[in-house]
């Protein structure tokens, strides 16, 4: 079981801010392809993965990383400070 928790725009599209799922994904990339196929704001919400940034654990990571071991997955688009 793993926490997904969507921020910003993606918990707008998806309606959600967190949810638990199981998945066989290796990968964070295999992730959002599953989620993709669930229904329809899924697949609007991650439409464009270069507009997303990812957190395992908390930890900024690359889409190809690898989901074994993790407990939550965050989604969020890139930070803009000032």
């Amino acid at each position: 079981m793993i926490d997904v928790l969507y921020f910003a725009w993606l918990r707008e599209r998806i309606g959600l801010p967190r949810e638990q799922i199981t998945t066989q994904a290796a990968t964070v990339a295999d992730l959002v392809a599953e989620l993709r196929r669930r229904e329809e704001r899924y697949a609007a919400a991650f439409a464009d993965t270069s507009a997303l940034r990812v957190a395992l654990d908390q930890t900024l990571a690359d889409f190809d990383a690898p989901l074994a071991g993790v407990r939550e997955v965050a989604f969020f688009p890139p930070m803009t400070g000032g």
